[in-house]
This record gives C-alpha cells, structure tokens and sequence, in this order.
C-alpha cells in the first residue's frame, strides 16, 4: 500500500493506445474515426497543453513550497482547461503543435503564462496564493468550484488575452447576465500596451473597424465554467448522454474532475470511456534556455491518452465552453436547447434568459463569493473531506 502522494510515474510503465472500435473519437468538438485518423487524433492530443506536477521550481510566496506532487493535480487541471482556452483564443482550435517544429511567438506567450514562477499570470504560484483569498492555505487539495473562482481573478490581470470569464452558480446559466459581461464597453486597462490585441479584437464576430466602433459593442471572448454535482457519490447515469454531448460541441473546453482528491482533465470520449490527461506525473521544473527560448516538449503528452469508464467519474466536475464571438455564445445556446430534447439524456444544468426570482442577490451570478460562501459552494461542489485514494500495486 502507498498513500496517495505517490506519483503515478512509478506505477505506469505503457499506455494503452485507443480500441479498434467502430464508435466515432470525440476531442474537443472534434469528430474522428480510430480506422482512418489515428494519426490525426494522436496529433490533437499531443497539441494539447499538459501541465502536471513539477519539482524544484521557485518557492511559492518566497518560503513555500518548491513542489506541488501530491497536492495539485487540481490546480494543474485548472491551468489546462484555462491553457485551451487561451490556445482558442490566440492560436486557433486548428492549431497543431509538431515536435522540433518552430512555434509562433502568441504559443510561447500562452505558454509562459502558465510557466512555474511568481509573475505568470496562471502560474501555480498564482493560483495557490489566490487560493488563500478563497480560504485554501497554499498546499491544500483544490476541488473544481474552487479552481474556477481563481482563474476567474487571475484572468482580470491577463490583459493580453482580454477575456470575459463567467462562472455559472446553482446549475443555472443565465443568457441575460454572460451578454452583459462580454459585452463591456470599457476597454481593458493596459489594452494600448498589447499591440497583438489592435489587430484581433472582435465587434461582435467581427474585426476591428472605426465605422462599427460606434454602433456595435465590443464582445470579449468568453469563458464559461459552470461547476456541477451529477449525483451524490457516483454519477447518475441519467447525465451520461449529455456529458458526452459537451464534448461534441465546437466551443469545448473539456471537464475538470476524475476520482476523489485525483483530478483529471478530460478532453473527449469514445464509446462508454472518458479521453484525459494526467497531471500525476512529476517532472522538473522548466526554465528558459541561454537563447531565452522555453524548452517545451514537456508540456506536451506524446504517448496515447488515459481513458475510464465514465461511470468512474467523481459526481464533483467543472464543465468549460469557449465562446470567441457572440454568433459563438449564440450557437451554444442553440445546441444547449437542442440537447434538452434528446432522449435519454438528463440536462446537467439550466439555461436561462433572465435571472430567476429565487436568486437571493441580483448580481449574484456577477460576484466572487466570499470565504464564507466559498467554503459552503467547496462543501457542495468537492469531495475533499474524504481521504487520499490508496493506491496499490
């Protein structure tokens, strides 16, 4: 017996690569067939940005820790689900990353916000310091809500990136509330000091025009989370089809969640079993080279994905869409109503047009709840007062 700290390295010597099967892949809005497009599959799994544990990094708040193994997997599945995101939003979901092949200067910008030092905007560092306004002390097991609320205030610093990051309360997406957001007629502080951003911003799908300035409000990119139970301690079948719907939509981002204290990102599906990416590995810290150049093959899984049963599944997930336009959030809502129709399949959450009355606070939805109200969400939302899994060979 091991207690759960313990890695997974030393556990895992092959991966098991995808079943022939006749069942269509699902990645990330992504269709495709295991006969005829290994290859390509493989390729989107491996562009993916894979964040997992690190060692022998800066002391996190100067006299932390200098190692997140054991602790967080959860906060490295945050970074992944927000590293998508940031991937969407300035490289594309087309974009492939090619071993030895040289990258852009916008994936080495969205890869060095998640890089382990203090200053990064999503850096572990930040996230684990953050954390302690949402009452987790640094090196304390993160669950879903938790890592959400964080990203969300981080996300106000990445100016770069401009992005409108919305957090869905109750199980209630609230159309009314996400289109006030994202479209701010204010623009970002410090927006002059990214010239990348002069030549992408959208007027509602739309490039940058002085004629439209006047008449169309700016539509920031946004990022949906919406935390959810899907049952008390086991998933409810009853929800399997539409989680798996959420993984066929254009605007994943994928899941955050897996197994009590042991979280996974969850990228797709095929047939009855979940395609994610491990954090559970442990691997040095990584610095710029002497050229300043980022060595980055390590932030990219070049073996086959993991894959569970998603009966599995820890009832405790957060779901993520990435809405780069309005026409973006439009179409969503569209298959969000759509999917209510589907046979068999019990909606995860609610869409809304407008705030329902129960709703105590009428920005509720606009606020980051305080320590008091982040403790009672993490008791909903997280299985942390359980112990560590055991982990046997």
């Amino acid at each position: 017996l091991f207690p759960a700290t313990l890695t997974y390295d030393t556990l895992r010597f092959e991966y098991e690569d995808f079943p022939e099967t006749k069942e269509p892949v699902w990645i990330l809005g992504r269709k495709y067939s295991v006969f005829t497009e290994k290859e390509e599959i493989l390729l989107d799994v491996t562009s993916r940005l894979w964040f997992t544990y690190r060692k022998n990094f800066p002391a996190i708040g100067g006299m932390g820790p200098t190692s997140d193994t054991g602790w967080g997997c959860m906060l490295r599945c945050g970074q992944m689900i927000f590293a998508q995101a940031l991937v969407c939003r300035h490289l594309g979901r087309d974009w492939r990353w090619i071993k030895g092949k040289r990258q852009t200067d916008n994936y080495f910008n969205v890869l060095n916000a998640f890089i382990d030092k203090k200053d990064s905007y999503y850096s572990i560092h930040q996230i684990a310091q953050m954390g302690v306004g949402e009452g987790k002390s640094i090196g304390q097991w993160y669950g879903p809500n938790t890592v959400a609320q964080v990203l969300k205030k981080l996300a106000t610093f990445d100016t770069w990136s401009s992005l409108a990051v919305h957090i869905a309360m109750d199980n209630t997406v609230v159309m009314e509330e996400i289109r006030r957001l994202c479209q701010s007629h204010v623009p970002c502080a410090g927006a002059a000091a990214c010239p990348a951003l002069e030549s992408d911003v959208l007027y509602n799908g739309c490039p940058e025009d002085q004629g439209l300035r006047g008449r169309l409000p700016l539509w920031k990119p946004l990022v949906l989370l919406i935390p959810l139970r899907l049952g008390l301690t086991e998933i409810n079948e009853a929800y399997i089809e539409t989680l798996k719907h959420c993984f066929m939509m254009p605007q994943s981002l994928g899941v955050i969640g897996g197994k009590p204290n042991s979280a996974h990102y969850f990228i797709g599906y095929v047939g009855e079993e979940l395609i994610y990416l491990d954090p559970h590995t442990t691997q040095p810290a990584v610095e710029p080279g002497d050229s300043g150049c980022l060595p980055d093959e390590s932030f990219h899984c070049q073996h086959p994905p993991c894959r569970m049963s998603i009966a599995e599944l820890d009832p405790s997930i957060a779901v993520g869409f990435f809405c780069n336009t309005e026409a973006d959030f439009n179409d969503w809502c569209q298959q969000i109503k759509k999917l209510s129709l589907v046979r068999g399949a019990l909606p995860m959450f609610e869409l809304v047009e407008r705030q329902p009355s129960h709703f105590s606070n009428p920005d509720v939805l606009n606020l980051t709840p305080d320590s008091s109200d982040a403790d009672r969400l993490e008791r909903f939302f997280d299985s942390e007062d359980e112990d560590f899994e055991i982990l046997s060979l």
